[in-house]
């Protein structure tokens, strides 16, 4: 038996919500004005010019202006700023007890066409003249101070000898590792072997500067930089024979004639650049010319500079070469 339509049962339905809540959104407060929201703000909401024109890079500078609107980070940047002035200021107190930090700044005053010219003279110095060192002239016509040394030749640096004591140290342990014999210690070995023979120097050449009554105006630092350019002829010596060599050292009889140039070369160089140094003038109380203190005075000092240039400098470059 079929029920009717009316006793069937109404479809069901489920409800439709005519209304859809939305979830409230949480915002920041309103940044304070001049910072770099606040800046973003102004361009329309398009960031800062910066962020306007690459999204990454915009971000980054948003960052770094905000890091530096940071009020801790304005107060550790003032105390870095704060200790460095005062660490500054104790090295320069506590250095300058032993060293003229001034005066040694004039040594290293040199420039490019200077370097070039002063290594030349130094493996070349046969035909150069004249030896002498320029002064600066005073306003009264008078000279004073010696002229830097990327304004005069003649004028002993600091920048050359040190370079080429480490450019010495390298090169000996280059040419060890080569040969498959480098060793970490070597590194410590060729430096305090360098700078004991340049110790050794310094030491001999005060002593004899005092039994010889020799004094002049920074006649140390004079003596530090002209014992370190022997290691430009040291320098040129291991690499020329290593290179005529095949790689065999300084031995054989193409490394003795290198060394032996550049011995005599580095003799003569000193000889002549030392003469101030070691043979100082005084004028006369007649006002007369420039006249040493006594003849018998100007042969010693005469002999211990030949002594020095020849004799010293033969014993520790040799030394300093053929150990390579």
């Amino acid at each position: 038996m079929q029920r009717g339509t009316y006793g069937q049962s109404p479809p069901l339905h489920h409800p439709v919500p005519q209304h859809v809540s939305t979830v409230p959104q949480l915002r920041s407060p309103p940044p304070p004005p001049g910072s770099a929201q606040s800046m973003g703000q102004a361009y329309g909401g398009g960031g800062t010019p910066y962020q306007q024109q690459g999204g990454s890079s915009g971000n980054v500078f948003g960052a770094y202006g905000q890091f530096m609107n940071d009020p801790t980070a304005q107060v550790a940047a003032q105390f870095g700023q704060t200790a460095f002035k005062h660490g500054q200021e104790y090295v320069e107190q506590n250095i300058g007890r032993y060293v003229n930090v001034s005066a040694l700044k004039h040594y290293f005053n040199v420039s490019n066409s200077y370097v070039v010219n002063k290594l030349f003279l130094v493996l070349f110095p046969w035909r150069h003249k004249p030896w002498s060192r320029k002064q600066a002239v005073g306003a009264n016509g008078q000279e004073g101070w010696y002229l830097a040394p990327r304004e005069d030749v003649n004028s002993p640096d600091m920048y050359i000898p040190v370079m080429a004591l480490v450019t010495y140290i390298l090169l000996s342990t280059l040419i060890a590792g080569l040969k498959g014999q480098f060793k970490p210690e070597l590194l410590g070995y060729t430096a305090t072997t360098g700078m004991v023979v340049v110790i050794v120097e310094i030491v001999a050449l005060k002593l004899g500067c005092y039994l010889l009554s020799i004094s002049s105006q920074s006649q140390l630092l004079d003596l530090i930089a002209y014992s370190g350019y022997k290691f430009v002829g040291i320098i040129v010596t291991i690499v020329v024979a290593e290179i005529l060599n095949g790689g065999k050292g300084t031995g054989g009889w193409i490394g003795w004639a290198v060394f032996l140039y550049t011995f005599l070369a580095n003799s003569l160089f000193l000889m002549r650049s030392l003469r101030y140094v070691l043979l100082p003038e005084t004028s006369s109380n007649t006002g007369g010319p420039m006249q040493t203190d006594s003849r018998a005075k100007r042969n010693q000092r005469t002999q211990f500079l030949f002594f020095y240039s020849y004799i010293v400098q033969l014993f520790f470059m040799w030394l300093l070469t053929m150990g390579i």
